[in-house]
């Protein structure tokens, strides 16, 4: 996620300069073609306005559309970090330790689970390979188990419920305590299968085709109507509002995947450096330190 006001060009743009090299080299072919006389089209009147309101009406529904999926997918890692914090509060709150005579670790062990549970979801929804943190606060037993699942964030929720349920026969827990702890590891659940979905299910194709092929359309006619007004400058004046219509097109793009692990997804890595270093805290750990903004951008 880019953090500076201003977009650095170069970094966030360089999907942007392909198709705007083209469509200056096409505008200004269509610019010599015109003055030159070497295509009949003097007479002809092309209302790239009317055109234009309708393509720009295509791009909001899709920018729209791309933004909703962004800020759903950094709402849903806002309540797994709210959820993981109360989870590490409950654990050390209300499990009763005293009980615990020949597992003295076992909260510990629930907080631990939990600040692995948050890099293996990140890495999960990159399409990545599992992170150092399963190894480094887990068991070899339960990492071997979680590495072996196809659902790997699940199976690691699902070994913190069984410590629970250990936590439960030692007499650790009442009945309420367990159902709270329950619901908790249930927000947790709701909210993984959120940023799931929003994975799994790419935007509908019309969404993702017909605005940028309209958009491309207009940019490709927008010189013939223009260079009748602007003659030598119609490149100018084509290209920035080409310009204008290409980045909505890829800003759309950019937004429609949150997890891809480029400089406009959700801060994932940031935000589970984060709630590792508060849940650690909570059992009084020492923690990592955390991450920042790298060349304006927060991973």
């Amino acid at each position: 996620m880019i953090v500076s006001s201003v977009p650095p060009p170069l970094t966030a743009w360089r999907g942007l300069l392909p198709p705007l090299a083209l469509l200056l080299v096409w505008d200004v072919v269509v610019t010599l073609a015109y003055v030159r006389g070497w295509l009949g089209f003097g007479e002809i009147t092309i209302q790239y306005t009317l055109y234009g309101t309708a393509v720009a009406l295509f791009l909001g529904f899709m920018v729209n559309a791309a933004y909703a999926r962004w800020w759903e997918a950094r709402t849903l890692w806002g309540t797994i970090t709210n959820h993981s914090r109360n989870l590490a509060r409950e654990s050390v709150t209300l499990l009763d330790t005293a009980a615990a005579e020949a597992r003295p670790m076992l909260v510990t062990e629930v907080v631990r689970a939990q600040a692995a549970y948050v890099h293996v979801l990140r890495t999960s929804l990159r399409g990545q390979e599992p992170p150092e943190e399963l190894t480094r606060y887990t068991t070899d037993e339960v990492a071997a188990r979680v590495l072996e699942a196809t659902n790997k964030p699940n199976a690691v929720l699902n070994e913190i419920g069984t410590l629970l349920t250990e936590a439960r026969r030692r007499g650790m827990v009442d009945t309420i305590t367990r159902v709270q702890l329950e619901t908790t590891l249930t927000t947790l659940a709701d909210a993984q299968g959120g940023l799931e979905r929003i994975k799994n299910t790419p935007l509908p194709v019309q969404y993702r085709f017909l605005p940028s092929f309209f958009a491309r359309t207009f940019c490709v006619i927008l010189p013939f109507a223009m260079a009748q007004d602007l003659r030598w400058l119609t490149p100018v004046g084509s290209g920035l509002v080409g310009m204008m219509f290409l980045l909505a097109v890829q800003v759309g793009r950019d937004l429609a995947d949150p997890f891809r692990d480029e400089i406009h997804d959700v801060p994932m890595t940031a935000i589970t450096r984060t709630i590792e270093i508060d849940l650690l805290e909570t059992i009084g750990e020492r923690s990592p330190d955390r991450v920042g903004p790298r060349h304006e951008v927060l991973w």
